[in-house]
Formats: structure tokens, C-alpha cells, sequence
């Protein structure tokens, strides 16, 4: 986002929030298209796991950024209203963590919520 100067816009994280849930939700469906697993719990979990690497991933990319990259990133998300003051990279991944975690299980349980009757067609091709 700092290519077209958006990096102090938090607001952007919803658009984050949108490519988790369509990586959860393609997860989800092709595990039970493709693979004709059906079962409630497991394809719960596939969500999480899909969406917790993703959370991973993002985190050591913000790591990566603020070592190498610009470490000023962290005056900017101090200045932002969301995060607060005195802020350090430990605390800002322990914190992205835990929302991350906390957003991977919720975005499961809704689309499961979908898909605990979702019921694959003979004809339906992929």
C-alpha cells in the first residue's frame, strides 16, 4: 500500500478480512467437492488452519517489513487510533495473534454455518 501512498489508511484491514474469508470458504468448499468430506468438525478445522496460516504469514510479513524494510511503520500504526502508545514489534504480533486467532475461529464457525447442510450435486462441475 505504500506504492500508492494508502499506508496510513487502517480501514484497508477490511479489505484483509474479505481474502480471509474467501481463502476460508474456498478451503471449505473444495475440501467438500473435491475431496467429499462432509463432516462438520473437520472441515471446521480446515477453516482455522487455512486462516491461521494465513495469519502466520502475515505476521512474519509484517516482521520482515519492520525489521528490514521501514521501521517507521511503527510510529504509523502508533499514531493510528486503533493501537495506542509505547508500542514494540513483540507486542504488536502477540496482539495480531491473538485477533488473528480470535477472527480465524469466528469466520469458520459462520461459514460452517453454511456449509453443515450444503449438499454436493451429481452434475455440479468444478
Amino acid at each position: 500500500m505504500k506504492i500508492f501512498g494508502l499506508e496510513d489508511v487502517s480501514e484497508l484491514r477490511f479489505l484483509n478480512f474479505a481474502f480471509v474469508l474467501y481463502g476460508i470458504n474456498r478451503a471449505i468448499k473444495t475440501n467438500i467437492v473435491k475431496n467429499h468430506e462432509s463432516l462438520y468438525f473437520s472441515n471446521f478445522l480446515l477453516g482455522i488452519g487455512t486462516s491461521i496460516i494465513a495469519v502466520a504469514l502475515t505476521i512474519l510479513g509484517l516482521i520482515i517489513y519492520v525489521d528490514f524494510i521501514d521501521a517507521g511503520f511503527m510510529t504509523i500504526l502508533e499514531q493510528s487510533s486503533f493501537w495506542g502508545q509505547n508500542l514494540s514489534l513483540p507486542l504488536v504480533v502477540f496482539a495480531l495473534a491473538i485477533e488473528g486467532i480470535a477472527s480465524s475461529v469466528i469466520c469458520s464457525f459462520i461459514l460452517m454455518q453454511y456449509y453443515k447442510n450444503y449438499k454436493v450435486s451429481n452434475t455440479m462441475v468444478t
